[in-house]
């Protein structure tokens, strides 16, 4: 039997109601059981998410993959159990009914909130509120980018979110649905949970915002409907979909919808309901099954919306098959997200060049001419900066800008909305089809900070460009200069952090961090100039191992100077002095901590030495312990910088040759390797 008889074999005469009751209840029953959870948005965003399943919603779970699926995003992610109800009706693979029973425990593919990566048809990570609706607006973007630039034979698809009044509240949502109507991304409709609670009360306690009036003045269509009826449910999405800028439609619905003594409450947001309430709501629904149990034609009829997914996935691999084979080849590729050969080229010749020429430039001048490499041999690095693209240097000199109604750019002006940048990055690698890039300064870090730890936690390829990376901004003063960003930002597990002390390891970070497919990375770059010491860079990449040494003396060594970025050159300069001493200083390089932790014990070993080390950083310490041990010394910042000329600062703050010399020669004597006589 074919997929088209299978479907309509499947369909039959389920009302409207048990089909939603069945979400209701399954999550009332997951959530019980796990004595853990949040039954109130699922009961009551039910009725939407029946109706935009059943009747809207393009997707196939026999392939989540698919590339031409509407993305579906539950901003609301406390609500996880709507969306494992979901995937195990419609017949996802990896929720079974088991897996529903084992919410919220070890090793289940239904956690707490939805996760990218761990269960299928789960299109991102959520639960920070905001962060979803933020995605979306990634998601929409790239599927309006793709279809610049390969049609609507293949891309084809939209972006629907379910947001709550929190993901409203969030900052992230302003920034974000801001962009999202600048640049009329019509594929994208977010469906409002207009339940007016909050985990402390009702709404009205802390908000009286005109949410509809907020994203019409951002240039979105928006209009409110009652959640609870399927048919003007219907009617919204369907119209919004014809619209030409995104759209809001506010769905007016009762949390815990079906509880008799809890909906409409917060009492139904964040807890099981407890037996005598959830029998009492049995009676309300009408729905006399046992816990988990799903009658058969309910789930049928589940089970041919899913099995109809096949049919319109079939349909778009015969027209992929059918356009033209160039058209077809870079579209294959841009999904599949591999560097392209004549990438290989590209940053070989950047190396070599740097290296011949060793020139003195800052490392934000060094990332601009490794994009003004790159970008033409890779066609689906898209680019951008959060309104500081003349001081980031993001903008390769091929790339062109993405506008409103002109989509096949690549190179996007995300104005000063440096969390938005950060979470629509995470949802443009989402999409597929893109290497995201995207620039600010290194202390507005913190502005981006919690879209980072997803794209950490998500394991996405997101590349941050952060330059003026320390007190070498100079008079700017200490609201830029970023001391404590470096520490903090390495704390984040699967994180690459990247500080290059030249242009050649400039030219390797971004090697490594785009050839990290599955984790996000962050370019720290200097505003001032540095010299380059690498003359040979030709062989393997030494950024990819995270330190190595730059300068070895002959015989045993007596110190180890380790730095990053720009104090190498201090490092290089105070082992010279040392030398003048008879103190044999060995120099290195640590470009990336978390890469170098990745190395063999052997290679470190060698690296780092035996004897006294010290640690040169114009940042607060943080973790540099784990490489200068107990005996070392750290010359660094202890508190935050001031305004003044660069070289006036690094003066003041004592990060200077001379005083890695002097801890240097406490060290030693410290240690009892040799007496120095200072």
């Amino acid at each position: 039997m074919n997929i088209e008889s299978r479907t309509k074999a499947l369909e039959g005469n389920v009302s409207h109601r048990d089909m939603a009751n069945a979400i209701r209840f399954l999550a009332i029953d997951a959530v019980e059981k796990a004595k853990s959870g949040h039954p109130g948005m699922p009961m009551g965003m039910a009725d939407v998410a029946t109706v935009l399943f059943s009747r809207f919603l393009k997707f196939n779970p026999a392939d989540p993959a698919w590339p031409d699926r509407d993305r579906f995003v539950l901003s609301a992610g406390h609500g996880s159990m709507l969306l494992y109800a979901l995937l195990y009706l419609t017949g996802y693979e990896d929720v079974t009914l088991d897996e529903l029973k084992r919410f919220r425990q070890w090793g289940s593919k239904t956690p707490g909130h939805p996760e990218y990566g761990h269960t299928a048809g789960v299109e991102t990570t959520t639960g920070p509120l905001g962060q979803g609706i933020a995605t979306a607006v990634g998601m929409a973007l790239a599927e309006r980018l793709m279809n610049a630039r390969f049609g609507n034979a293949v891309v084809d698809h939209f972006t629907y979110a379910i947001a709550g009044d929190g993901c409203l509240m969030e900052g992230l949502s302003h920034e974000a649905i801001s962009l999202a109507g600048h640049l009329k991304l019509n594929r994208l409709i977010v469906l409002f949970d207009d339940n007016e609670i909050s985990i402390d009360g009702s709404t009205s306690l802390s908000c009286s915002d005109d949410q509809l009036a907020r994203f019409a003045a951002s240039g979105w269509s928006v209009r409110r409907i009652d959640g609870h009826d399927p048919v003007a449910i219907h009617k919204a999405i369907e119209e919004e979909r014809q619209s030409d800028c995104p759209s809001l439609i506010a769905c007016r619905t009762v949390i815990g919808f079906g509880s008799p003594n809890r909906q409409g409450t917060e009492k139904a947001h964040g807890a099981p309901l407890g037996g005598d309430e959830i029998a009492a709501t049995r009676i309300a629904l009408q729905w006399p099954y046992q816990p988990f149990e799903i009658p058969e034609d309910i789930l049928t009829t589940w089970r041919a919306i899913g099995v109809r997914g096949e049919l319109v996935c079939s349909a778009w691999k015969d027209r992929l098959s059918q356009i033209d084979v160039d058209i077809r080849s870079r579209f294959e590729a841009a999904l599949d997200g591999k560097l392209s050969s004549a990438y290989a080229d590209a940053i070989a010749s950047i190396r070599a060049r740097f290296s011949a020429e060793r020139p003195n430039i800052a490392t934000r001048q060094a990332s601009q001419q490794v994009l003004d490499e790159i970008a033409a041999s890779q066609p689906n690095l898209l680019g951008g900066s959060a309104d500081l693209t003349h001081s980031n240097l993001t903008h390769g000199k091929s790339q062109k800008p993405v506008r409103r109604g002109l989509l096949d750019g690549s190179y996007i002006h995300y104005g000063v909305r440096e969390h938005a940048m950060a979470a629509a990055m995470n949802g443009i690698a989402l999409h597929g089809g893109f290497i995201p890039y995207g620039g600010t300064f290194l202390t507005f870090a913190d502005y981006s900070r919690p879209a980072i730890r997803i794209a950490a936690l998500m394991g996405v390829r997101v590349i941050h460009v952060m330059t003026h990376d320390s007190i070498g901004l100079g008079e700017d003063g200490p609201t830029h200069q970023p001391v404590e960003h470096l520490a903090s930002l390495r704390a984040i597990p699967k994180l690459l952090v990247f500080r290059p002390a030249d242009a050649v390891e400039t030219a390797e970070a971004w090697d490594c961090a785009l050839q990290a497919k599955n984790r996000p990375s962050i370019l720290c770059l200097s505003r001032q100039a540095l010299p380059t010491f690498r003359s040979d860079a030709r062989g393997a990449n030494k950024v990819a191992l995270g330190a190595y040494l730059v300068a070895s003396p002959e015989g045993t060594r007596d110190v180890t100077l380790i730095a990053t970025g720009s104090e190498v050159a201090i490092a290089l300069d105070a082992a010279r002095r040392l030398a003048k001493l008879d103190i044999r200083a060995a120099v290195v390089s640590v470009p990336c901590f978390d890469l170098f932790a990745e190395q063999a014990d052997e290679y470190r070993s060698a690296v780092l030495g035996r004897g006294p080390r010290i640690g040169i950083e114009a940042a607060i310490q943080g973790d540099w312990a784990r490489w200068i041990g107990e005996d070392g010394e750290f010359v660094g910042m202890t508190g935050f910088g001031a305004s003044a000329p660069a070289d006036v600062l690094y003066r003041g703050f004592g990060i200077t040759a001379e005083a890695a010399v002097a801890a240097a020669l406490r060290t030693i004597n410290r240690h009892g390797s040799r007496r120095i006589d200072q």
